[in-house]
């Protein structure tokens, strides 16, 4: 009964257009002081101070500079020069190169709005020019921009790492076998849309073409090489991987290409630093829901209740994909992971479901959900790229949103594809 006030309270709150993370801290506040009266108000700034100290978060804003530093000095621009003399050829090819490219800036902004910023400027209009609809090449660019959440390092895999109290480096691992996955579905998807409608290939191939833009982009393509094989092999931790990221992407950028463009950069940077402050607002207040769930042992009883109804874990996990599905429609990723998992963790633990394949299907299930209106982050950012109805778009995107689907179950009930490489370097 106490989560349902709670939560009934956030509803009411949230459509009378508070911000997620102020309607957190009243609904907070509010449940404390009816439980326990006035006793506990000095220790709320304490707690909201704590709640935003983990030393895993400063890795937030450090992967959003590195994706800023890379879109400012010329780096993104030669990777979708490479991609684009690799697989531009084929019908549809302008696509498939978005969808490639998305997986290469995934690898080191690890944030599907800051990919979609990033890469939609670009790939929009050029598919706009080259004859493809407007609603397509937002579609295309949107749910190729998910792909940035599985792909490590991801920032929802970050915050679902601190919430749940899992590792960080085992839940990158494990997106890396999904993420490519997703990928060559999303492209098998596109080129059938293609084929159907007629779009047309970039270019023809030719082998110096791959030559030229390789030779250019080669030092943009050991940025992943550096981030990820530094925190695989445990010479940095996640936090100091995107420290590495951006000092890396920096000198890249910098030294090497001499394109760094410091209005944009700065520019960036702040809009960067206005997403970090958000995210940290909501850790901040989710720290104080989270305390005073965990005193009312909120979690425990909601584990309870459900388990009574099914002990079966796929069962499980089948409930939490519906309820997370449905949470992705009306809240931010980050907002539904520091809400939700606090008191889903308990549940996961007694069903025997592993933590870390937990992270990837939460994290895919609200990655499908930046592509669902109402609040779809990452479609709404596409469609004003493109200029296009987000009904529209939602349209064209429906093909590539069931094959994100078909990822989540394959994800959800063969937990190999998750586990595989897990298994083999961790346990």
């Amino acid at each position: 009964m106490t989560l349902l006030l709670i939560l009934l309270g956030l509803l009411l709150l949230a459509l009378a257009n508070v911000p997620i993370a102020v309607a957190l801290g009243i609904a907070a506040v509010a449940a404390m002081a009816v439980e326990t009266g006035l006793r506990d108000i000095p220790n709320i700034p304490l707690t909201l101070f704590d709640g935003a100290v983990k030393f895993s978060l400063i890795a937030v804003p450090l992967f959003i500079l590195a994706g800023a530093i890379m879109n400012a000095s010329g780096i993104s621009r030669r990777l979708i020069a490479l991609t684009s003399a690799l697989i531009g050829w084929v019908r549809g090819g302008l696509s498939m190169v978005t969808i490639g490219t998305s997986l290469f800036f995934a690898e080191i902004s690890g944030s599907a709005v800051a990919d979609v910023a990033a890469l939609g400027s670009v790939l929009i209009p050029s598919m706009k020019r080259a004859g493809y609809s407007k609603e397509f090449a937002a579609a295309v660019t949107s749910s190729a921009s998910t792909l940035a959440v599985i792909i490590p390092p991801s920032i929802p895999m970050i915050l679902y790492a601190v919430m749940a109290g899992t590792s960080v480096v085992e839940l990158f691992v494990a997106g890396i076998i999904p993420g490519l996955l997703g990928g060559l579905l999303l492209m098998a998807a596109a080129y059938r849309v293609a084929v159907r409608r007629g779009f047309p290939s970039d270019s023809s191939f030719h082998w110096h073409r791959v030559v030229s833009a390789f030779r250019e982009a080669v030092w943009a393509l050991t940025l992943p090489v550096i981030i990820l094989g530094g925190i695989f092999s445990g010479w940095v931790t996640a936090t100091e991987g995107a420290g590495l990221a951006v000092l890396a992407a920096a000198l890249i950028g910098g030294l090497v290409y001499r394109e760094l463009d410091w209005k944009v950069l700065r520019q960036a940077t702040v809009e960067g630093g206005i997403q970090t402050a958000v995210v940290m607002l909501l850790v901040s207040t989710s720290a104080l829901l989270g305390e005073y769930l965990t005193a009312m042992q909120v979690p425990q009883q909601f584990a309870e209740h459900l388990l009574a109804f099914t002990e079966s874990k796929w069962a499980v996990l089948a409930l939490l994909n519906v309820f997370f599905l449905v949470v992705g429609l009306f809240l931010h990723s980050a907002a539904a992971i520091i809400l939700v998992v606090p008191v889903v963790m308990p549940l996961v633990h007694q069903a025997g479901i592993d933590p870390v394949h937990f992270g990837l299907v939460l994290t895919l299930n609200l990655g499908i959900g930046q592509q669902t209106p109402p609040v779809a982050s990452v479609l709404l950012t596409a469609c004003s790229i493109a200029k296009a109805s987000i009904w529209e778009v939602s349209r064209a995107n429906a093909i590539f949103v069931a094959v994100l689907l078909v990822v989540l179950l394959m994800v959800t009930y063969l937990p190999a594809i998750p586990m595989l490489l897990v298994e083999f370097f961790y346990r």
